[in-house]
C-alpha cells in the first residue's frame, strides 16, 4: 500500500486498484494508493466496446488502472473509468506505482535501521518528503546522487536524512543515459591508418566507446548520468579526434546522428 498525503483521490486521478468483487452490474477494487478506500466500476466504464460479460474484462485480484470519475467522502463512493484511459497513460501509471512501491520499502528499510516502524516515518517525514520532493522516490534518488546535504538544503534534517542517504546509496543505482554521435575520419598520409588509430583511441576511456562503421565512418557512444554532461563529452571527444587527424593533414567531420 503506497500512501497518498490526501485522504481521497480527486477527480481525474489516475488509480491503482485491486479487484476484490466482480458483479453481473460492475466491479469494486480496493485502491492501493488510498488506505481503506475502495472504488467501483460500473460494467458501461469497463471498455469502450459492448460488453456482455464483465468477467471477461476483469476478474478478483486483477491489478487496473483507472481514472477517477466522481468523489462522494460523504458517501465514500469512489467512481472510476477502466476505458477512458490510453494505454501509455496505464503503463505509465503502473510503472509510477511500481517505483512508489519501491519508495516506501525503501522508507521501511530506514525507519527500522532507526528503530521505527512504516507509520512513524509517514507521521515524521514521509509525507514532508512528498510535499517537498512530490514523491518519496524523488527524494530518495536525490540522496543517493547528491548526498545528505541535498535532503538537509530542503528541510529533511537529523538522523532521517543521514539513514535515508546511507539507504538510498546502497539500493538505487545512479541513472545512466546513452548517446550516439558518428565521426567522418581521412587521413592522406602513408601511415594515415596508424594515424586515425591513435586518435580513436585518444579518446576512448570509461564513459567514451569506439566502434568502426565502415571506414571512413565511427560511432562515438558516450555514457553519462545526465544528458548535458554525455552532449558535452561526445562533443569534447569528438573535436579532439578531429583535430588530431587534421593535424597530420587529414579531414574530419562530427554528425550527431546519421542522416
Amino acid at each position: 500500500m503506497v500512501r497518498m498525503k490526501r485522504e481521497w483521490p480527486s477527480e481525474g486521478d489516475l488509480i491503482v486498484g485491486t479487484v476484490h468483487k466482480v458483479l453481473n452490474y460492475g466491479a469494486f477494487a480496493s485502491l492501493e494508493e488510498y488506505e481503506g478506500k475502495e472504488a467501483f466500476i460500473h460494467i458501461s466504464e469497463v471498455s469502450s466496446g459492448w460488453v456482455k460479460n464483465i468477467r471477461d474484462y476483469v476478474r478478483e485480484n486483477q491489478k487496473i488502472v483507472a481514472r477517477v470519475l466522481r468523489v462522494n467522502p460523504k458517501k465514500g463512493h469512489v467512481d472510476v473509468s477502466m476505458k477512458r484511459i490510453r494505454e501509455d497513460q496505464r503503463t505509465r501509471k503502473i510503472q509510477q506505482w511500481k517505483i512508489e512501491q519501491k519508495a516506501e520499502k525503501l522508507l521501511e528499510i530506514s525507519a527500522k535501521t532507526i528503530g521505527k516502524d512504516l507509520d512513524a516515518a509517514y507521521d515524521e517525514i514521509g509525507y514532508a518528503i512528498i510535499d517537498e520532493f512530490g514523491d518519496l522516490y524523488e527524494a530518495f534518488e536525490t540522496a543517493a546522487e547528491e548526498g545528505e546535504s541535498a535532503l538537509k538544503d530542503r528541510g529533511i534534517d537529523g538522523e532521517w536524512a543521514t539513514t535515508i542517504t546511507e539507504v538510498a546509496k546502497k539500493n538505487i543505482s545512479p541513472p545512466e543515459v546513452q548517446i550516439t554521435g558518428y565521426i567522418n575520419l581521412k587521413s592522406y598520409a602513408p601511415n594515415g591508418v596508424d594515424i586515425i588509430k591513435e586518435a580513436l583511441g585518444s579518446v576512448e576511456a570509461d564513459n567514451v566507446s569506439v566502434q568502426c562503421v565502415g571506414a571512413p565512418r565511427y560511432r562515438l557512444i558516450v555514457k553519462s548520468s545526465d544528458y548535458l554532461t554525455a552532449e558535452n563529452l561526445m562533443k569534447d571527444a569528438a573535436q579532439q579526434c578531429i583535430e588530431l587527424v587534421v593535424e597530420e593533414g587529414g579531414e574530419g567531420e562530427f554528425q550527431r546522428e546519421l542522416e
